[in-house]
C-alpha cells in the first residue's frame, strides 16, 4: 500500500503516469528501463478512451513490469480491469459514489485513488471515504512546462493539513519536478517529461530522484 511505503522515505516519491495513447510494446519496454533509473512508487496506467478490453489487455503486460520493478501498479477508472489485471489499485474520478463503492471492493488489499475535484470542500469529502491518496492536477489538460499554479496551493494546503497521502502533477521539464516537491506532497506525478524524452527513461528517472532527494519534508530530522 502507498501509505506503508511513505513509513521508509523522508521526501516525495515519483508517480509515473503512462500516456493517454501509447505503443504497448515500446512501453513496456520504456518501462522496463525506467526502474533502472531508482525509486519509482507508482504507475498510472492511464487510458481514457479505452474499453475495458483494451485497457485490461494492456494492463495484463504492463501490471507484472510495474511490479517486478518494485512499484504499485494503479488503473485508471475501469475496476474491472484493474481487478482482472492483477493491478494493485485504480484511480477513481467519476463521482463520489463510485468511488465510495471501489472503497468497499478494493480495500484494504487494494490501493483506491482519487482527484480530479474542483473545490478544497470536495477534496475533504472524498478523502473521508478512506482513499489511499489524492491527485491534484488535471490529467487531461496538456501538460506546460511548470505546474499549474493551483496544483501547487492546494497540495501545499493538503500537506500542511491532512493525512491522507497526496499526489500533485509536475509539468513537463524536469525543472518543474522541484516547484512540485517543495510542495511537501507525498509523491511528485510525472508524465510528458518522462515519455516526451529522447533520452533513456533511466537516466530520466535518476535525475527526477536526485531533485526529490535534495527536497526532504520539513519534519524529516525529527522521524
Amino acid at each position: 500500500m502507498i501509505e506503508q511505503d511513505l513509513t521508509t522515505v523522508n521526501r516525495p516519491r515519483l508517480f509515473l503516469v503512462t500516456p493517454p495513447e501509447f505503443d504497448l510494446a515500446e512501453l513496456a519496454g520504456k518501462l522496463d528501463q525506467a526502474f533502472a533509473g531508482g525509486d519509482i512508487a507508482c504507475v498510472l496506467i492511464y487510458m481514457p478512451g479505452a474499453n475495458t478490453k483494451d485497457l485490461q489487455a494492456a494492463a495484463e503486460t504492463l501490471v507484472p513490469i510495474i511490479q517486478k520493478g518494485g512499484a504499485a501498479a494503479i488503473v485508471y477508472r475501469d475496476t474491472q480491469a484493474a481487478g482482472r489485471s492483477g493491478a494493485d489499485g485504480v484511480h477513481v474520478d467519476t463521482s463520489l459514489e463510485d468511488l465510495k463503492l471501489a472503497v468497499e471492493s478494493f480495500q484494504p488489499e487494494r490501493i483506491v485513488g482519487t482527484g480530479g475535484t474542483k473545490l478544497k470542500h470536495d477534496a475533504m469529502e472524498w478523502a473521508e471515504t478512506g482513499v489511499d491518496y489524492i491527485f491534484f492536477g488535471k490529467l487531461d489538460l496538456a501538460e506546460k512546462e511548470n505546474a499549474h499554479a493551483k496544483t501547487l496551493s492546494s497540495a501545499s494546503w493538503w500537506s500542511e493539513l491532512f493525512e491522507t497521502p497526496c499526489v500533485a502533477l509536475a509539468g513537463s521539464s524536469m525543472e518543474t519536478l522541484a516547484e512540485v516537491a517543495a510542495t511537501s506532497a507525498d509523491f511528485v506525478a510525472v508524465k510528458d517529461v518522462i515519455w516526451q524524452s529522447d533520452r533513456d527513461t533511466s537516466d530520466l528517472i535518476a535525475e527526477a530522484n536526485k531533485i526529490l532527494d535534495a527536497h526532504p519534508f520539513p519534519d524529516a530530522d525529527q522521524t
